[in-house]
């Protein structure tokens, strides 16, 4: 059963000319995230994230997820297994982390049809929800201050 969370996780990469994020375009709608999925039955949401990123993009996290401050609201209707939850929820946290991909070769799922790394400003540009958006933002805002927490 999908459990009543949704995780958010931003890729990024340090280069010489600076920082690029991992952008993904869903295929059923085609909008601008970052890999993001649901939890299943008893995953705590850094279990979640871990494969969800494992999945979505074929890198395994090896330790290497760090917990974001962001936690987003997403309405409960935006998600089929809604129906399994009951009446007494109306939106779900969306609990977000960050990931470092330094030379892994990456390979998208099928729920996506592409893949860009690209700077802050193009991400924030490209990205559906302000949640992502806010996650960005508050991971640029770390690496500029060198202040990643460790997940937990």
């Amino acid at each position: 059963m999908r459990a009543p969370f949704q995780v958010l996780i931003v890729p990024y990469r340090r280069l010489p000319r600076g920082v690029e994020y991992a952008v993904l375009r869903r295929a059923d709608l085609g909008w601008w995230q970052f890999v993001s999925g649901g939890g299943e039955g008893d995953e705590t949401p850094l279990q979640a994230a871990e494969r969800e990123v494992l999945e979505e993009l074929g890198v395994a996290p090896r330790g290497r997820l760090r917990r974001l401050d962001t936690i987003s609201s997403v309405p409960k209707d935006a998600f089929s297994a809604s129906n399994e939850w009951g009446e007494g929820i109306y939106v779900v946290p969306e609990y977000c982390f960050a990931m470092e991909i330094a030379k892994e070769k990456t390979s998208i799922s099928s729920e996506h049809t592409e893949m860009r790394w690209v700077d802050y400003d193009a991400a924030r540009d490209l990205l559906e929800w302000d949640g992502n958006r806010t996650a960005l933002w508050e991971l640029g805002e770390r690496l500029s201050r060198g202040d990643l927490h460790e997940a937990e």
